[in-house]
């Protein structure tokens, strides 16, 4: 990125595009609401970047500060935080992208979030748990949160989605933000849409004291990153989730060399089975949020052409390698949660012996952990699809 490069960005994101709307008296609350990110891979580096650009854009409405909690890396001898702080971009996980000024990487988990009013939580799901166990009891107990993660909690006991794990733990309502969001893309501004979605709590402070939907689609809106608010924290969070083992089965199918109508295929039974575990086992889901929303087919679409789950699914077709080295060689640190949330999603199933119900999610279990054939994936969706 070049000197003029930088400049132009910073004139960008300081800068109010034409399309922003005036703060409006009712928007202002009785003090600006602060804004913590948990996560800095690249989608949390994205995130933290379009939530700063309209903390900026919005003073009266939120703090300026947009807290950014970083794992601790040193890259060529420099810690990670300090690069991010000084030359605004993290050059590990969103190289070339330069962030808001306002946008502190802080290293302490706890020092990020104590005085938030809002956590937005985008790491991998598997380090959750630790994340808020150091948490727990030491957030501001009036914060809310949002969930950027794509994964389940499962258990003996059953299967939560990773807002409800959030709420539980912290004592705090929590959302979910999901969509057709490939960080890189919305990192360079080009355009796309996500969905959020928000359930106003029990115990609901009132406008202006507390967040709200209004409140998420200002904290989350931009001219080019377009935001749907609904209810369903459920729906969009199984999608999320549960298209990543799509993915990996798409994956496959590109590195097998078989075309665009067998990935379709795929992708038709993915979306099949998606609905069918949320009808099955979340009844309070909105079957739409799975085809309308962006949060639903749209992100099946982008993530099975151009995620991170279907490079990695196609490697290990191409190379003839375990999902785990495919990860390591593709992702720079990064995780595949497609192969964490297919195992997941076996267990839970099998648990309750309706695995037979989704012949894909089964067989892509069994490519990535038992070394099914690939080339043996036809059959056996063929004969599971005439179950429904």
């Amino acid at each position: 990125m070049t000197a003029f490069d930088r400049l132009s960005n910073i004139s960008n994101v300081l800068a109010p595009p034409a399309s922003c709307s005036t703060v409006q008296s009712e928007d202002i609350p009785e003090k600006p609401y602060k804004a913590t990110v948990v996560g800095s891979g690249n989608w949390g580096s994205t995130i933290a970047k379009v939530v700063a650009e309209n903390c900026i854009e919005r003073p009266q409405e939120f703090d300026q500060t947009v807290c950014m909690w970083v794992f601790e890396e040193r890259i060529k001898g420099e810690k990670l935080t300090e690069i991010i702080n000084t030359r605004h971009e993290n050059v590990k996980y969103l190289p070339g992208i330069l962030l808001p000024a306002n946008v502190v990487a802080v290293p302490d988990i706890v020092e990020a979030c104590k005085d938030a009013d809002i956590i937005i939580f985008n790491i991998p799901h598997q380090f959750l748990g630790n994340i808020l166990r150091q948490l727990k009891g030491k957030v501001n107990p009036n914060a809310r949160a949002i969930s950027c993660l794509k994964g389940l909690n499962v258990s003996r006991e059953g299967c939560d989605v990773l807002a409800d794990v959030i709420s539980r733990e912290l004592g705090i309502n929590c959302g979910a933000l999901s969509g057709a969001n490939l960080a890189p893309e919305v990192a360079q501004c080009k355009w796309s849409e996500t969905t959020v979605a928000y359930h106003t709590p029990a115990d609901f402070r009132g406008k202006g004291k507390d967040i709200d939907k209004k409140v998420l689609k200002h904290l989350f809106h931009r001219p080019y990153f377009h935001v749907h608010v609904i209810d369903d924290v459920s729906g969009i969070s199984l999608a999320g989730a549960l298209k990543n083992v799509v993915a990996m089965a798409a994956g496959f199918v590109d590195g097998l060399g078989w075309g665009n109508n067998a990935k379709s295929a795929v992708m038709r039974l993915g979306l099949r089975e998606m609905i069918h575990f949320a009808k099955l086992y979340f009844p309070e889901c909105e079957e739409r949020t799975f085809t309308e929303e962006s949060a639903g087919v749209a992100d099946l679409i982008t993530t099975c052409f151009g995620g991170r789950n279907v490079r990695v699914g196609k490697y290990m077709a191409e190379h003839h390698v375990p999902a785990e080295d495919a990860e390591k060689v593709l992702l720079n640190g990064q995780s595949c949660q497609g192969i964490f949330t297919t195992k997941e999603v076996y267990e839970f199933l099998s648990q309750r012996d309706t695995i037979d119900e989704f012949p894909l999610f089964h067989v892509t279990y069994d490519i990535i952990y038992n070394g099914f054939p690939m080339e043996k994936l036809p059959e056996r969706i063929e004969r599971g699809d005439e179950k429904y």
